[in-house]
């Protein structure tokens, strides 16, 4: 059963994501365990945010994946503890992110315990144009086409871009 894990593993890791169709589940860090219990395929993603409108899509992308493969019992579970983190996007990941024009997040904000401090000032972000290189930028918007990401326009070469923020 371990050659036909690891090749289920490998079939779940050709999902792509629905929001960002350049990244794989793998890709993104949302694909979290494939194991396997009484002949039955158990895939484990976590969510990116709680609410997020693809989990339905990319449940039924990794069956029907798995079953295109040969795999008849598949069972796909959503984990939430530890909660998704930009941190878990690959290298890979985030090279295809800013070949597609969208600017990768830096490194997610570290969590403490307890409660979470209230800044009022404005949080200011250098985020570098995924085209020109430049971090002569500014956010549009806070939010774009998807929850995660944000517009920005780079004041050198004028181009708008997105940028996935960091969580």
């Amino acid at each position: 059963m371990v050659t036909a894990l690891r090749d289920a593993r490998a079939v779940a890791e050709t999902v792509t994501d629905p929001e960002l169709p350049m990244l794989t589940l793998a890709d993104l860090g949302v694909l979290r365990e494939v194991s396997e219990s009484g002949g039955t395929v158990i895939v484990s993603i976590t969510p990116t945010y709680s609410g997020c409108p693809a989990m339905d899509t990319m449940r039924d992308d990794l069956v029907h994946a798995l079953h295109a493969a040969g795999y008849d019992e598949v069972e796909v579970r959503t984990v939430l503890h530890p909660p998704w983190s930009t941190d878990w996007i690959s290298e890979a990941g985030r090279r295809k992110l800013a070949d597609a024009g969208i600017a990768p997040p830096g490194d997610a904000p570290a969590a403490r315990p307890g409660p979470v401090p209230l800044t009022l000032g404005p949080t200011v972000r250098r985020v570098r144009c995924p085209r020109c290189g430049s971090a002569e930028t500014e956010e549009l918007s806070r939010f774009s086409a998807t929850a995660c990401k944000a517009l920005h326009r780079c004041r050198a070469c004028a181009e708008p871009f997105e940028h996935m923020k960091e969580l």
